[in-house]
């Protein structure tokens, strides 16, 4: 089995936000790997993933980063793969790492999703995935489908709740 998306992370410490988007992935059946890999400490590393995972199947890289965030934006300009950028909170509530990662020249595009965020990336990553993958293109739809079926299930409990001024 080969990875389709490319988890990476600036250190391990940043794995308990990550693991949303690995257990969604795990839960979709999309093949995946993870890897801790540092923009600042482990450059080399960094330039090598990222030119060579085109070449080993990986269609996406969810690259998570905080503070500085370098890591998206670096993993970017050395791959024509879609980035995904994850700002992890740490100082200034995270702002600082998504400010790092939107804030990218022109060529060097990342997408990123809200801070703490790595659930809609994964979501993100299967549905760039999704435009030429029919099987991980149903696995999105059911998905998607199951989000309204839960606001609908909700919604009957809370009509089952009384009280006094409830209309």
């Amino acid at each position: 089995m080969k990875p389709l998306v490319s988890i990476i992370m600036g250190s391990t410490s940043d794995l308990p936000v990550m693991e949303k988007a690995c257990k969604w992935l795990d839960d979709n059946e999309i093949p995946f790997e993870v890897n801790a890999l540092s923009a600042h400490r482990t450059p080399d590393a960094v330039e090598a993933f990222a030119k060579g995972a085109k070449a080993r199947g990986v269609k996406v890289i969810i690259a998570a980063a905080g503070m500085a965030a370098a890591l998206p934006g670096v993993i970017a300009a050395s791959t024509p793969l879609p980035v995904i950028g994850v700002p992890i909170k740490g100082m200034l509530d995270g702002l600082d790492a998504m400010l790092s990662i939107i804030q990218m020249p022109p060529g060097i595009p990342v997408a990123t999703v809200g801070v703490n965020g790595a659930q809609n990336a994964a979501i993100l990553a299967a549905q760039m995935i999704a435009l030429t993958d029919d099987d991980v293109a149903a696995k999105v739809d059911a998905w998607k489908a199951g989000l309204g079926a839960k606001i609908e299930k909700a919604n009957k409990e809370l009509a089952q709740i009384n009280y006094k001024y409830k209309v």
